[in-house]
């Protein structure tokens, strides 16, 4: 583990479950921690509640899916952090149902709000830094047909490339061809097939500036997304996130893990 002294950590949806969870052990490792959420009254109250620990916690409104509040958040950690060492996109959703409501909403949030909200702060992001990608085993590539799996993992895309294949599969929807067109039925599945494949992009692009990073998968952990009948504890699936933002210098960078094994993509 890095030594903390004098290092941020900014975690999204850390007013509960494995964002609050994930606040706590950064917290405990030394971390002053910037706790974010889009409801604010929750966020901060999760963040109150854990400083009564003695954690170094703050709490600041963000909602992942605007591009208002990611621009906002930008100007916070610039004029108010000047530098994030350990950011964590934790911040998810998956609603129930499937039509281009769901598939917009869930990929403004699980994949678009990530990508927007790391652009922003990766000016303030310094060597050493550290990205972490909430992920789930949803997002494997074996989830999908033979064509998509090739496409995502083509080694020759780059972020732009990804986000015309993620609109192409909004577009397929819309138009309602997204089935012919080999797509699943699952907007949440895509989303984390996505943001996947940014962390494979990103960790490309961001090694000369020598920052990592990582996609990680919690499991099946009993949140109000994976439900009381989740065979693991949120203690159990934070435990993996921290451990992926508090990798040493030579850590390893552009994997996807979960309790900090690698596991296939």
């Amino acid at each position: 583990m890095t030594t903390p002294e004098g290092r941020i950590a900014v975690v999204t949806g850390a007013n509960r479950g494995l964002g609050l969870e994930t606040s706590r052990g950064l917290a405990s490792a030394g971390y002053r921690v910037v706790m974010t959420a889009r409801d604010a009254a929750q966020g901060a109250a999760a963040a109150r509640e854990l400083a009564t620990t003695g954690a170094a916690v703050e709490f600041q409104p963000l909602d992942v899916g605007e591009e208002s509040n990611i621009a906002a958040f930008r100007e916070f950690t610039r004029t108010g952090l000047g530098r994030v060492d350990v950011l964590v996109n934790n911040a998810g959703i998956s609603m129930s149902g499937f039509d281009i409501d769901v598939v917009r909403r869930t990929l403004a949030v699980n994949f678009f709000g990530p990508l927007r909200l790391t652009e922003a702060l990766l000016p303030v992001i310094p060597r050493g830094g550290t990205i972490v990608m909430v992920s789930s085993g949803m997002g494997e590539l074996s989830g999908i047909s033979a064509g998509l799996r090739a496409r995502f993992s083509d080694e020759s895309l780059d972020a732009p490339g990804l986000v015309a294949l993620v609109n192409e599969f909004i577009e397929s929807v819309a138009s309602g061809r997204h089935e012919e067109r080999g797509w699943p039925s699952s907007a949440y599945r895509i989303s984390k097939v996505a943001l996947n494949a940014l962390t494979r992009i990103w960790a490309r692009e961001l090694a000369p500036a020598g920052i990592k990073i990582n996609a990680v998968c919690p499991g099946w952990v009993r949140t109000r997304m994976g439900g009381p009948g989740a065979g693991r504890s949120v203690e159990q699936g934070a435990r993996g996130i921290v451990w992926a933002g508090t990798l040493p210098p030579d850590g390893p960078s552009g994997g996807f893990f979960r309790d900090a094994r690698p596991i296939e993509w």
